[in-house]
């Protein structure tokens, strides 16, 4: 690890702020990528006949467990419990016995469904678990903003280090396209095209992909303008290095500092786009786990003020997090800050 690695991770370190933020919001992704173990309407792991069975990851037919049906359990079914109980066999439940998809059809109250030891969080209208959607709809959510950063920075980095580099007429076309592309309504494209298409994940990642990077492209083409005249630059251009040689190891290095201080910002309005489309209608599938949907059923649910308030909470304490860690890191990689005795402040 170089030396100004170091001091960009003692940085980080130091702003508080920004570092527990990070391990905040690790904790909570990482354990939403566990939602299936967390929540969900299958036993984690079943004793059948003395056999060992885990229904959370394989699909068992209620024949397999002496049914009648060639279809798969349903082991909230009392008729597959006692099943399982004749056989001698045992369930273990995960902690939230149900999943995203699947209303509970042996509620006592009319959907939705108050907060209760069943429960937690209420149920939406169709009597599904809200904290089970919840969970699911925190890690579709999270991987949707992650991956449409991921291809955004990958478009948006690629043009602007084009249009600095080669400058001339390359710079002079792109800015021109760049600001054409950038000036078509979005929402009304993304309307029109719902009409005609069902959308799901894949499709509305593509659109939005397309629309997505354009806020790096500034930012790079300024850092690869400043860039492509440095001393080295040129000297290693004069030896005859290639182009592609040139932005890949001293060019595009340099430009990514200022990059990597957007990103987290670019996956906090990724986040809030998927949000407003799927609270619009526009976004994904029905039935799919989104706060959108969830903050759409509290709109639609005035009566239930529990669903409204799970969305805007867990919604807000997601992008809170998501702006302290995009603070750490800009200041991380601030070259006017310095890093006081270690492990001390930040200071400007």
């Amino acid at each position: 690890m170089t030396p100004i690695t170091q001091r960009r991770i003692g940085q980080f370190k130091a702003n508080r702020r920004g570092y527990y933020s990070l391990w905040v919001f690790m904790f909570l992704f990482v354990l939403s990528l566990f939602a299936e173990f967390i929540a969900n309407d299958k036993p984690i792991l079943m004793s059948h006949n003395d056999e060992l069975w885990m229904p959370v990851l394989f699909a068992y037919t209620e024949e397999d467990l002496g049914g009648e049906l060639p279809i798969e359990a349903q082991y909230t079914d009392p008729f597959v419990q006692d099943l399982v109980k004749a056989s001698g066999g045992w369930m273990v439940w995960p902690l939230i016995p149900f999943t995203y998809n699947r209303a509970d059809l042996y509620i006592e109250q009319s959907a939705p469904a108050p907060p209760s030891a069943r429960h937690w969080l209420g149920t939406d209208d169709s009597g599904k678990d809200t904290l089970a959607r919840l969970i699911y709809g925190f890690r579709l959510s999270v991987l949707f903003g992650v991956t449409l950063t991921i291809l955004s920075s990958m478009i948006g980095v690629t043009v602007g280090a084009l249009q600095g580099y080669f400058g001339g007429l390359v710079d002079l076309f792109g800015q021109r396209l760049v600001e054409i592309w950038a000036g078509l309504p979005v929402l009304l494209l993304l309307i029109i095209l719902a009409s005609i298409v069902e959308p799901n994940v894949f499709w509305l990642l593509g659109i939005l992909t397309l629309f997505s990077w354009m806020p790096l492209v500034g930012v790079v083409r300024a850092e690869v303008l400043r860039t492509r005249n440095f001393e080295y630059v040129r000297a290693a251009r004069a030896l005859g290095v290639r182009n592609i040689e040139l932005l890949k190891r001293h060019v595009l290095p340099n430009a990514m500092v200022a990059t990597l201080t957007f990103v987290p910002f670019i996956l906090s309005g990724a986040v809030t786009t998927l949000t407003a489309l799927d609270f619009l209608g526009f976004g994904l599938p029905a039935g799919s786990p989104s706060l959108g949907e969830l903050l759409a059923q509290g709109k639609a649910n005035l009566h239930a003020p529990w669903l409204g308030l799970t969305g805007f909470v867990t919604l807000g304490v997601m992008l809170t997090l998501l702006i302290f860690i995009g603070e750490g890191v800009r200041d991380a990689l601030d070259p006017r800050r310095i890093n006081v005795s270690g492990e001390g402040r930040a200071a400007a």
